[in-house]
């Protein structure tokens, strides 16, 4: 990747954007200023409750609709064929557009569901395929699934998921994870790719900054595109939503990337705050 407008090219054909803005607690005008930036892709979900906002920036932002890539989630209460179309279509209202180019699952096993999750995900996966058959989705996919999720699922699926979004960064690797998505040809999105304070002040990350003369984040977004994964970095502050866009003048050599890998030896996994998504209580 040597651009922000580079993209990954999913197993259906479609691209995606290598580099995504994050929008939880975003706002329409730091979506505005991401997508002023060059930022193609705009992350939501029906969680976050902002849809709307996110769908107004794509509207108003005077770039050509099929020339920014939007995702949105389902919600973690909707189960069933039928509620998930409903679902989908009540998601599109409050973005106020006529198709989204990629629908995830948001997680494989909520709580609403504990007991059930595998025919949960079934009826929803059957839904989802309807919908992307039907042209309305671009792309389908999966967020916070483990391997013995994807596993269920894909004993069913018509359709291959074509994306797993997953809480990655330094601190939390999921190697082995990473490698069964990529060997079922998924692509891998990180969220909280920049972890959180914590994080950028580690050692490592420094260190890595002070030789290239950029930012802690800037470090933690190229490990992330160098490990082959799309990261999804959120900021509300202007100027590092546009430092955070900046990736492409430097690179990260082998022995950095070696010592970024091992910072997360010393988290030890407790640095991943997202939850087990079997014990999750949402």
């Amino acid at each position: 990747m040597y651009a922000l407008n580079d993209c990954y090219i999913l197993k259906n054909g479609v691209r995606i954007p290598c580099v995504g803005y994050g929008t939880w607690q975003a706002t329409t005008q730091t979506a505005l200023e991401a997508i002023a930036c060059g930022y193609r892709l705009i992350d939501t979900a029906a969680l976050h409750g902002n849809e709307e906002a996110m769908g107004l920036a794509v509207r108003e932002s005077g770039v050509p609709r099929e020339e920014v890539f939007v995702t949105t989630k389902l919600l973690n209460t909707v189960g069933g064929y039928e509620e998930t179309l409903e679902a989908f279509d009540a998601s599109l209202k409050r973005l106020g557009l006529d198709y989204c180019d990629l629908y995830l699952i948001h997680w494989p096993n909520p709580v609403h569901f504990r007991d059930r999750w595998q025919q949960r995900n079934e009826q929803v996966w059957r839904a989802m395929e309807k919908l992307y058959n039907e042209g309305v989705i671009r792309a389908i996919g999966m967020s916070n699934f483990r391997k013995h999720h994807i596993d269920a699922l894909l004993k069913s699926a018509s359709v291959m998921p074509m994306v797993n979004q997953l809480h990655l960064n330094p601190a939390v690797g999921q190697k082995e994870l990473v490698e069964t998505c990529h060997a079922l040809g998924m692509v891998v999105e990180a969220y909280s790719p920049l972890g959180r304070g914590t994080l950028l002040q580690q050692p490592e990350i420094v260190a890595c900054a002070e030789a290239h003369h950029i930012t802690t984040a800037q470090v933690c977004l190229r490990w992330s595109l160098q490990h082959g994964f799309l990261p999804l970095p959120k900021s509300a502050n202007a100027q590092r939503i546009r430092n955070n866009a900046d990736l492409f003048g430097f690179s990260l050599n082998d022995e950095e990337m070696k010592m970024l890998d091992g910072v997360e030896a010393r988290f030890e996994g407790h640095f991943d705050y997202t939850g087990d998504p079997d014990t999750i209580q949402f």
